[in-house]
Parts: structure tokens; C-alpha cells; sequence
């Protein structure tokens, strides 16, 4: 039962793993994306430093702070998406190849975050239900193991967005 416990927590490990693999990609492809779009919205540096502040906020966080990493992380997307909306008002930039490119990239990532969130809290609840579940509880207790949080999607996330025709 012990070495059931500690295979699931390994679980959890590994998966937050994943999605800090997936940050670290958005992270690096950041840079990429501000350059390439600098040239043409040369208006919107308020929104390439929020994503600069952010990115380098995130850099910073201590690695077991997996709440405020997905957090930030959160916040980091949405302007990301600004950037992206962006390309609506500059149709060179709509058409250049090396944005396009990155947006998809990103786009992806942001896929493969959101799914790497989903396994994450699977693994918890798999590794909480076990906390909670005799035998596996008595163990658990005489282990001093405890609950594991999920991530949580911030208020903001769930907010239904505003539609206007």
C-alpha cells in the first residue's frame, strides 16, 4: 500500500513536470513573438511589457509554487492573446510567415498546458483519493502524507467573456 501511495505521488511529480516542460517552451518562444510583432505595432509597448514583466515573473517563481506558476501562467496567456488579436489590425503582420508560425507554436503549447492541467489534477485526485480510501488512509496517515491541492482556474477564467455584434 506504502509503495502504491508513493507511486501515485510520483504520478502528480511527474505530471506537474509536463507542464513545466510546456511553460519553459512558452517561455522561450515569448522573445520571438514580441520581436517579430514590435515592428508592427510599435504603439503596443504597454502590452509587450506586461508580457516581458510576466514572463520574467514567472522565470522566478520557485519551482514547488505550483499554484502561483499557474497563476501568472494564466495571466501570461491572456495578454499573449492581445498579441494575437493584434494581427487583426496589421494585415502585413497577419500575413507574415515567422508570426504565423509562432502563433500556432504557442497555440499549441497552450493546448498542451491546458491538457498537462487536466492530467495533473487527475493524478491528485487519484493520489487524494487514496489519503481518503481504508487501507490505503491507514498508511497514508501513519506516513504523515497529505493532500495534494489542484490546480485551480482562476475566477477571471471562468468569467463568461462579452460577445458584442
Amino acid at each position: 500500500m506504502y509503495n502504491g501511495l508513493q507511486t501515485s505521488k510520483v504520478h502528480v511529480e511527474e505530471t506537474w513536470s509536463q507542464i513545466d516542460v510546456q511553460l519553459k517552451r512558452r517561455n522561450d518562444l515569448i522573445p520571438n513573438l514580441v520581436s517579430t510583432t514590435k515592428g508592427y505595432a510599435k504603439h503596443e509597448q504597454e502590452t509587450f511589457a506586461q508580457i516581458v514583466k510576466l514572463r520574467n515573473q514567472l522565470t522566478q517563481l520557485p519551482a514547488d509554487a505550483h499554484q502561483e506558476r499557474m497563476d501568472v501562467s494564466n495571466q501570461l496567456a491572456g495578454t499573449l492573446k492581445t498579441i494575437f488579436a493584434l494581427s487583426e489590425n496589421y494585415p502585413d503582420l497577419k500575413a507574415n510567415t515567422d508570426f504565423l508560425q509562432l502563433q500556432e507554436e504557442l497555440t499549441n503549447t497552450e493546448n498542451k498546458i491546458s491538457c498537462s492541467r487536466q492530467l495533473y489534477n487527475s493524478c491528485v485526485a487519484d493520489f487524494d483519493r487514496k489519503l481518503v480510501t481504508i487501507p490505503t488512509s491507514i498508511v497514508a496517515k501513519m506516513s504523515h502524507m497529505t493532500k495534494i491541492e489542484y490546480l485551480a482556474t482562476p475566477e477571471t477564467g471562468k468569467a463568461v467573456p462579452k460577445v458584442e455584434f
